[in-house]
């Protein structure tokens, strides 16, 4: 019986270090940028610039919960959802 135990938690082992690696390479870096990024959208206001998931860089002129009115650089607005906001730009 103790024989067969033994061979349970070696062969069980190597699994359990497998997922180990692959949460501290993967998962959680995936989360803190995850998390990094819902701040950073959330954090947005008037005059901020930024880069849109399609490549655009645009000013931001107003923010309401689940959008954002952004401007162009021509002065056309359009209407962005925030979940599409790539980066913000510094300056």
């Amino acid at each position: 019986m103790d024989s067969s135990s033994t061979d349970l938690i070696s062969s069980l082992l190597p699994l359990v270090a497998l997922f180990a690696i692959f949460y501290f390479l993967i998962i959680r870096p995936q989360q803190k940028q995850a998390k990094a990024h819902k701040e950073m959208v959330a954090n947005l206001k008037k005059g901020d610039k930024i880069v849109t998931n399609g490549g655009l860089m645009v000013e931001v002129s107003a923010v309401t919960d689940d959008s954002l009115t952004v401007k162009n650089s021509d002065g056309s607005e359009m209407k962005l959802v925030k979940e599409f906001v790539s980066k913000l730009l510094e300056d």
